[in-house]
């Protein structure tokens, strides 16, 4: 049976503190920029357009290191690597405030990409391993709260700097928390290495890594970057292809990056797969939320920024509840049932106009926040919690990507569908709303395709202690 490391009282309070705060800087990251880039722009003497290959790099080099996150916390140690991702993280923050034109800035994007790319998935796996498979729906919860909560406060957070201060005080808010994280990470995070050690996966990770890349570019050729169709779908194949190359080697591959076998495990494959097509339609949630607001509705970027601290905090409010409800109605009911409620509660923003009361938007976006918070936690708890410990770095480290992925395909198809129905970009005033009614109408649907996987969860998937006798052999 997995057993977890044993941990001091203090230790296991504060753990989960620590990664959390570990995770929200990179989430946090990766959306503040966007209201800040037409100023970075003046003030670099760049034109705008160029500047979306400041959140490109950081983009890519989170897609191309984080499948081997795995390996390499098995192989140097979890506290080593950990320390070092937000070392990493923290170095590249500093380099990004003290640039002085784009290709410096982009560099240094880029070593931040590197940091944060170890910090979400390594920060992930020592919960698994360092607390009892009992405890996981809570210490989970409690530190994928970020994920929540950054894409949320990102922008509002980013345009206030932007706005009072300046853009380079978006970066250097990550110092003081990354030099508290390192001082703190330094003395309670524990050390856990892999039970074996294995050769690295080159050409696996070769193979992985473009594929993640190709399609990263991909989807965001569908929504920032604009590329032309043709070329969207010439790259997403090739990614494609190179995703299939992998996985028919990995079948034969000694001991490939993820193996095939990880998918033996039922609720991991259902819980990797439900994660993919779930967050297609709340990944989208917001990228489209601000857009209808201000675009459609005629909102300032204050009242647009304020209507989303309801999600926020109902995501908050939600996290201690989320254990008690799964733990008393079983993972298949809440999925299958909260899925098809965060689905109809997407599709239904399309009632969303400019007679919609301001109080009544606030509670539909609460609501929304509330059922996300509960789904995220019950996903990801579900993809992990049977892994024998053997398969834990890797699955974790898939997970992770997966995650990354569908975020990036949930803004991509939102984009894309949006430009759609505004005959590409070109609508507007009640034709713009009625373009923003559709995109949610689709998006809602979409995430309601999940509960068909979730659907195939049987009742004992990810109760504590079934099976995991033979899981760990």
């Amino acid at each position: 049976m997995p057993t977890a490391l044993p941990l001091s009282p203090r230790t296991a309070r504060l753990l989960p503190w620590i990664i959390a705060t570990a995770q929200f800087m990179p989430m946090l990251d990766g959306t503040i920029l966007n209201t800040a880039l037409p100023t970075m722009a003046r003030d670099l003497a760049e034109d705008p357009l160029r500047m979306q290959s400041v959140v490109i790099a950081y983009m890519l080099s989170v897609a191309v290191l984080m499948p081997a996150s795995g390996w390499i916390s098995d192989r140097f140690g979890t506290h080593r690597v950990f320390l070092g991702s937000i070392l990493l993280f923290t170095l590249g923050s500093l380099l990004c405030a003290l640039s002085a034109s784009l290709p410096q800035l982009v560099a240094a994007r880029v070593l931040q990409g590197f940091g944060g790319a170890l910090m979400m998935p390594v920060g992930r796996l020592v919960v698994l391993r360092a607390y009892p498979r009992t405890e996981l729906v809570r210490v989970l919860s409690f530190v994928t709260m970020p994920a929540l909560l950054g894409p949320l406060l990102g922008p509002p957070l980013g345009g206030w700097l932007v706005e009072y201060a300046s853009w380079h005080w978006i970066f250097l808010l990550n110092l003081p928390v990354g030099l508290f994280g390192c001082l703190v990470a330094a003395r309670l995070m524990p050390d856990l290495r892999g039970l074996q050690r294995t050769r690295f996966d080159t050409p696996g990770f070769a193979l992985f890594g473009a594929a993640m890349l190709l399609i990263s570019i991909a989807l965001e050729g569908l929504g920032e970057l604009h590329l032309p169709h043709a070329r969207v779908v010439l790259l997403l194949l090739a990614g494609l292809a190179c995703l299939a190359a992998y996985w028919l080697r990995a079948v034969f591959a000694e001991a490939p990056l993820f193996s095939p076998g990880l998918f033996r495990t039922h609720s991991f494959a259902i819980g990797v797969l439900g994660n993919l097509f779930t967050r297609l339609g709340s990944g989208a949630l917001p990228f489209l939320t601000p857009l209808l607001l201000q675009l459609g509705l005629g909102y300032s970027p204050s009242q647009a920024g304020m209507a989303m601290i309801p999600v926020a905090l109902s995501s908050m409010a939600m996290k201690p509840l989320a254990p008690r409800l799964i733990e008393r109605l079983g993972y298949r009911r809440v999925l299958v049932g909260n899925t098809l409620l965060i689905g109809a509660l997407l599709a239904s923003l399309a009632l969303v106009d400019g007679d919609t009361p301001y109080a009544l938007l606030l509670l539909h976006l609460g609501l929304i926040g509330a059922v996300n918070s509960l789904q995220f936690s019950a996903m990801n708890t579900v993809a992990l919690i049977d892994l024998p410990t053997r398969d834990a770095s890797s699955g974790n480290s898939l997970l992770s990507v997966v995650v990354q992925l569908s975020m990036s395909l949930g803004v991509g198809i939102g984009a894309a569908l949006l430009n759609g129905f505004s005959a590409d970009g070109a609508a507007q005033g009640d034709s713009l709303l009625a373009a923003f009614q559709g995109t949610y109408v689709c998006v809602g649907l979409l995430a309601m395709f999940g509960a068909t996987l979730f659907f195939q969860l049987r009742p004992e998937d990810g109760r504590p202690g079934w099976r995991h006798d033979e899981l760990a052999d």
